[in-house]
């Protein structure tokens, strides 16, 4: 690092000084906290954004969102080149840099980062880092401590691409590091062009819902996901779409709405009620990367019937199961490209959808509590699918594969043009295009179980009728020190301290179809403790039981 840039940052940065008495830790989310509190933060990341630039030379996102928090916080993370999240092995630097007390030390933490990494500042191309932000109030003060955090590298260029849904940004960051248009127009043009192409491929005696399942309700939970989807559905056809609670009628972002309210509450977001019984209803997130399903139970409570992430996950896989057996069992297609098509879940996944999936014949793994996980091995297969509970996830095609099937739909539209062999490959491309393999994305997420339910021919019922959820229940037990809790196989079986697993077994057999497993939280000293069990009662008294077992192996 020159003086000029050893000034600059030291220059810059004393306007930027850290709260007194505040830790941050960069997770999953990136950093998050009341907005008041991440001017600071902002601004360091914004370094750290186009550092990260200069070491990959590639674009790199930044997005200010605190996704479904409330509406007084905020936060901000880094896309990596591909669209995904940030390098793991950046997140102890973004922690340090974060909470370096003072501009000296700031700089010098920098400084010797830079050697460290061997970061090229000159002879190299520029830093590129695109801006997002997402509705909230706090988002423009916020943009500028961002600036001016990319702006405090020489030559590092900030792009604000203005207010997005946090999927729009990592779509953007990996079309344009893969040579691809990248602006809002193009997004909604790949994502409708690729709608259409799924519905002109529908078989012609299922490509309509019928009666009241002909519309869609949206709940936007007051952010931009809601203003996003009703610019995406002037681009469509044969679908209706009613957006609710987009922010527009003044309702507050993720307050008795959204996706994780929904989810987790099981009730009726704000805006929907008794008139809604039978019309199929769906909720995302303050900032359009999490989808659920729900339908109003009937006219007299606020109860709903939820389809949450692992259903979604379910019914991409049957989906892409079935295309590919189109494809495996034509006799002239028997020796081509056999695709591993694989489903990642966690432990958190209920336990009723892993067995059905494994019913299904399909693969099933287990990643650690995150989507950096969930993400990572979804990208070891062909086709790779992940999805949490909570309705996070996507679809990962790997190159290869999507180029076997560029070649074989190029190969049978000079032949047999219209046979099922092409169509199945090229509904497989055509979803490959409209999901989002960057990250999790409300909008495509949505288009996509849209097409495929009109393919099946199937209500929302239907859906829901695949398998029956067992119930469940989560509990929090707070301790002195969550690291004394270690665990393996992607948190099920715990190894520390020694003899609590077997005493958490044999109170999982005491109860018909149990299961419980702990693990420490990532971001407060609490022990987080799943159970299910046959009854709500049954699932609701082993982890009553396991968390006393925690309390005594602890105390």
């Amino acid at each position: 690092m020159n003086e000029e840039q050893h000034s600059l940052l030291l220059s810059s940065s004393s306007h930027y000084l850290p709260p007194q008495g505040v830790k941050l830790s960069y997770g999953t989310a990136g950093f998050r906290a009341d907005a008041s509190l991440l001017h600071s933060t902002v601004y360091r990341v914004g370094i750290l954004a186009a550092l990260r630039s200069l070491k990959t030379q590639s674009m790199i996102g930044m997005m200010t969102t605190a996704s479904h928090n409330k509406i007084s916080d905020n936060g901000v993370k880094i896309a990596d080149p591909s669209g995904g999240m940030l390098s793991q092995q950046w997140e102890p630097f973004a922690d340090a840099l974060a909470n370096a007390p003072s501009p000296q030390d700031l700089v010098q933490l920098i400084n010797e980062f830079v050697k460290k990494e061997n970061i090229p500042f000159s002879g190299a191309r520029p830093a590129e880092v695109l801006l997002g932000r997402d509705t909230r109030p706090s988002g423009d003060a916020l943009l500028k401590a961002a600036k001016d955090g990319v702006t405090s590298v020489i030559a590092a260029v900030a792009i604000d691409m203005g207010i997005l849904t946090t999927p729009q940004l990592h779509w953007m960051v990996r079309a344009r590091n893969k040579g691809m248009k990248a602006s809002e127009h193009d997004y909604f043009g790949q994502l409708s062009s690729s709608f259409r192409c799924l519905m002109d491929l529908i078989p012609g005696d299922k490509s309509t819902f019928g009666g009241i399942n002909d519309k869609l309700v949206v709940d936007g939970a007051n952010g931009v996901g809601g203003v996003k989807l009703k610019v995406l559905e002037k681009l469509l056809n044969g679908l209706i779409i009613e957006v609710r609670n987009s922010g527009e009628d003044g309702g507050i972002l993720n307050e008795g709405v959204g996706a994780d309210y929904v989810q987790k509450e099981k009730v009726v977001p704000h805006g929907f009620g008794s008139k809604d019984v039978g019309t199929r209803c769906a909720s995302l997130d303050g900032d359009a990367d999490r989808l659920v399903y729900f339908c109003v139970s009937s006219e007299s409570s606020s109860k709903i019937d939820l389809v949450d992430g692992d259903k979604i996950l379910s019914l991409f896989a049957l989906f892409i199961r079935e295309q590919l057996r189109i494809l495996n069992e034509q006799e002239d297609m028997k020796n081509s490209y056999q695709a591993r098509l694989g489903v990642v879940q966690t432990a958190y996944a209920n336990g009723a959808s892993t067995n059905y999936l494994r019913q299904l014949g399909l693969e099933v793994n287990l990643t650690p509590t995150g989507v950096k996980y969930l993400h990572e091995k979804a990208a070891e297969f062909d086709i790779g699918i992940y999805f949490e509970a909570n309705g996070h996830g996507t679809i990962l095609f790997s190159e290869s594969f999507i180029g076997w099937l560029e070649a074989t739909t190029d190969k049978l539209s000079s032949g047999s043009k219209g046979s099922e062999v092409e169509k199945a490959a090229l509904r497989l491309l055509a979803v490959s295009k409209l999901i989002n393999q960057a990250v999790g994305d409300a909008l495509s997420g949505l288009l996509l179980v849209e097409v495929i339910l009109q393919h099946m021919g199937w209500t929302l019922d239907r859906w829901n009728e695949l398998y029956q959820d067992l119930p469940s229940r989560q509990l929090k037990v707070k301790v002195a020190d969550r690291t004394a809790v270690v665990t393996a196989n992607a948190e099920t079986v715990v190894v520390s301290p020694p003899g609590l697993q077997e005493a958490i077994n044999a109170e999982i057999a005491k109860y018909l179809q149990g299961r419980s497993f702990v693990r420490p939280s990532g971001t407060e000293d609490v022990v987080r403790v799943y159970a299910e069990a046959s009854t709500q009662e049954g699932a609701d008294s082993l982890a009553y039981s396991v968390s006393k077992l925690v309390e005594r192996f602890l105390g």
